[in-house]
């Protein structure tokens, strides 16, 4: 998710900070696809993602450095499920999202 110092020291973020974190990364990739999404449909995005992120916490702790991999395994896990509770198309939420997030 982020390069904080406790990550690196080897603990794992708290929920709180993970929950912020999809949300913002949710945010700024929304904000680029420059289309209107009603915040209940962001807002159960942002449920599912923080689900996903929550069940695969230690491979995404383990490889929290490495954007072009967390970008992939969003592309890969997440971004069809999103894609379809936001109604948008999967490509450019793909695009919009590495564009986000920097992977």
């Amino acid at each position: 998710m982020n390069s904080s110092a406790e990550q690196q020291g080897g603990s794992y973020p708290t929920a709180r900070k993970i929950r912020r974190a999809c949300a913002n990364e949710l945010y700024r990739t929304v904000k680029r696809l420059g289309v209107y999404i009603p915040k209940e449909q962001i807002e159960k995005a942002e449920k599912h993602y923080f689900e996903k992120v929550a069940l695969n916490l230690p491979w995404i702790h383990e490889n929290y450095s490495n954007r072009k991999k967390l970008a992939d395994w969003w592309d890969d896990h997440v971004s069809a499920d999103i894609a379809d509770i936001l109604g948008v198309d999967r490509g450019k939420l793909c695009k919009a999202f590495r564009d986000a997030f920097g992977g």
